[in-house]
């Protein structure tokens, strides 16, 4: 790697759970040996999303409660850059502030993880699951109706604390996160992409700076995968155009074909448990012409469901 001249402050806002500092670390590391003059330190925090445990995030204001106190840190000049998990990034940020870089995706899967069975379909038919994703949510009992879906929320360890404690008989955790734990060892089965759609920017890192930070951005520049970052807007597009929250349940995917095309799958659900589901493919250049795939998809999904009959017994 081409070290460089830069030598300012490159602080690292970051989330103080493990898979957090995992993240921020990660980066920190890349930092150092790309800028070794720049000094290159961690400001840990704990967000609101932290904090509060007993309560699903759409309840108490969405991922967003995982970014805000990290963005304060930018505005007040006390870091320079916060390392997302991209996923739990609102699809808008506030005003002042930019996505730098989004790094090279690692596996977008969801991963399948229980004490006692070596795959969904092992599962009893009346298992207790645990997830706090209605993306996971409605995925899961589209298949396997009689599964209870019971609140996961907490870190890594804590929810995995849970299903060790036999609260569970199985739970639903992104595989990204496991494995950059070390805990890869952890998970019985990959669940396969045409049964478990993931979330919008699953398996990447975003890095989150201030707009007016040209200089910043500059010493980010070698961080951003042009691939990456077009798979994000595509993926992040959809979500926008369907109001994404932790209230919508709605998954995306893209990749690039061996032709060099993207392909975008995405799902949406609603309350009466109908799901659409709509794979687009074409060429993308930039960004800007995938988040333009990302908005006709989702448009897509809205017409579909819209026009989908209701269970029987739903007027």
């Amino acid at each position: 790697m081409t070290e460089s001249a830069y030598s300012a402050p490159l602080r690292i806002a970051t989330r103080e759970s493990r898979l957090a500092l995992w993240q921020a670390n990660h980066v920190a590391e890349l930092l150092r040996a790309r800028h070794p003059a720049a000094g290159v330190a961690l400001l840990g925090m704990t967000t609101r999303g932290d904090q509060i445990l007993d309560r699903p995030l759409a309840e108490i204001g969405g991922k967003g409660l995982f970014t805000k106190e990290l963005e304060v840190a930018l505005f007040d000049g006390r870091a320079e850059l916060a390392v997302h998990s991209l996923k739990d990034v609102p699809m808008d940020l506030p005003e002042g502030f930019d996505l730098a870089a989004v790094m090279t995706r690692a596996d977008a899967r969801d991963a399948f993880v229980s004490t006692r069975y070596a795959s969904l379909d092992e599962l009893p038919p009346d298992a207790v699951v645990g997830t706090s994703s209605l993306r996971r949510a409605a995925q899961l009992q589209a298949r396997h109706p009689g599964f209870r879906i019971q609140p996961l929320r907490g870190n890594l360890d804590t929810r995995l604390g849970k299903l060790d404690a036999g609260q569970y008989d199985a739970i639903v955790l992104a595989a990204a996160g496991l494995t950059r734990l070390g805990l890869a060892d952890r998970i019985r089965q990959y669940l396969p992409l045409d049964e478990m759609l993931p979330a919008p920017g699953q398996g990447m890192l975003g890095i989150e700076i201030r707009a007016d930070r040209d200089d910043v951005r500059q010493a980010l520049a070698f961080l951003n995968d042009p691939e990456a970052a077009r798979i994000a807007a595509a993926e992040r597009a959809v979500s926008r155009q369907l109001g994404g929250n932790c209230k919508t349940p709605l998954a995306a995917h893209a990749r690039f074909t061996a032709s060099g095309q993207m392909q975008l799958d995405a799902l949406l659900a609603d309350d009466d448990g109908r799901i659409a589901r709509v794979t687009r493919v074409g060429k993308v250049a930039d960004p800007k012409e995938a988040r333009v795939m990302g908005e006709a998809v989702a448009a897509e999904l809205k017409a579909q469901l819209a026009a989908a009959p209701k269970p029987s017994g739903q007027s």
